[in-house]
């Protein structure tokens, strides 16, 4: 048989240029719990003459709260920060952050490394198998860059990478509007040296769809308290939600808009009772006055009313 009579087979065919090695994949490790014996998390006294509880689980949330053996309100503790975890949906319920403007530090991202939190059983929580060959997000519930401030701030950098802080996202969820509302309200409080107490988490819905098992949310809420210049409490809530459909990961999910609503209707939404803040937000106390339900879309700092 001459050359010309070959007629080549897919094994015979090799790669034009040599695949690169591929690097290892890491393995995830964790938190022994002793290593973080020692953090003080969320402080309900931190805003000047204005104190803000620890939101409570209520209705079918506070029977889906993760016990934290311990700890009598079931948080984990960590650098500046607390969370609340969800049995049923191994993710959080809330996180409650404090932020310091005046001490405030930048700390360089570097390498990063989720792990899990020993102090929870390990299947209490949603790992790198989520994760694995998609478009989903890991995303911080707590920002990287919040809890960065004080003498312990590259410790608070390193708590952020916890997958009891991470909740799968849509690479779109992390879009500019809702990033930079973030962002303008750690510049806020950096630029007028001020202390500011968020919680966020995402909506847990019954109609949440699933992907590889898991029951992915498609919205999520924050809500701000601080005292103003004037030295008066103040309060404000927010929410991003898909508003166009887009077929990801095999089912419909879409584009995000992010608009300003009532502390009381999130509170609502998201079962979680948050004391008396709700009397400190505006749109709060324009809704129970007229009875109408107000949604204000946010495009940027400009739409933000405080």
């Amino acid at each position: 048989m001459t050359d010309r009579d070959h007629r080549p087979v897919l094994r015979d065919l090799s790669a034009l240029v040599p695949s690169p090695a591929q690097a290892p994949q890491r393995t995830a490790t964790a938190s022994a719990a002793e290593s973080l014996a020692d953090r003080q998390g969320y402080d309900s006294d931190f805003l000047p003459d204005f104190e803000v509880p620890l939101p409570t689980p209520v209705g079918q949330r506070a029977d889906d709260v993760t016990p934290v053996e311990g700890s009598s309100d079931n948080r984990l503790d960590y650098t500046h920060f607390s969370i609340v975890m969800s049995r049923s949906r191994r993710l959080a319920i809330f996180t409650a952050l404090n932020i310091d403007g005046k001490q405030l530090r930048r700390i360089e991202r570097g390498d990063d490394h989720w792990r899990y939190d020993d102090r929870i059983p390990r299947e209490c929580q949603l790992g790198e198998a989520l994760y694995a060959d998609n478009p989903l997000d890991r995303g911080h519930l707590v920002r990287r860059t919040a809890p960065n401030w004080g003498e312990q701030a590259e410790q608070a950098n390193r708590d952020t990478f916890h997958f009891t802080n991470c909740s799968p996202q849509m690479a779109g969820f992390n879009q500019q509007t809702w990033l930079g509302l973030e962002d303008y309200l750690i510049d806020h409080a950096r630029a007028d040296d001020q202390r500011i107490t968020v919680f966020t988490g995402p909506v847990l819905r019954d109609s949440d769809r699933c992907y590889r098992g898991v029951q992915i949310p498609e919205a999520f809420w924050k809500v701000v308290a601080f005292v103003d210049r004037d030295g008066k409490p103040s309060a404000s809530g927010y929410m991003i939600e898909q508003a166009e459909d887009l077929d990801r990961l095999g089912f419909m999910f879409g584009q995000y808009r992010t608009y300003q609503r009532s502390v009381s209707r999130i509170a609502s939404l998201v079962e979680l009772d948050f004391g008396a803040l709700a009397g400190f937000d505006g749109f709060s106390n324009e809704e129970h006055d007229t009875g109408t339900r107000i949604d204000a879309v946010i495009n940027g700092p400009e739409d933000i009313r405080l």
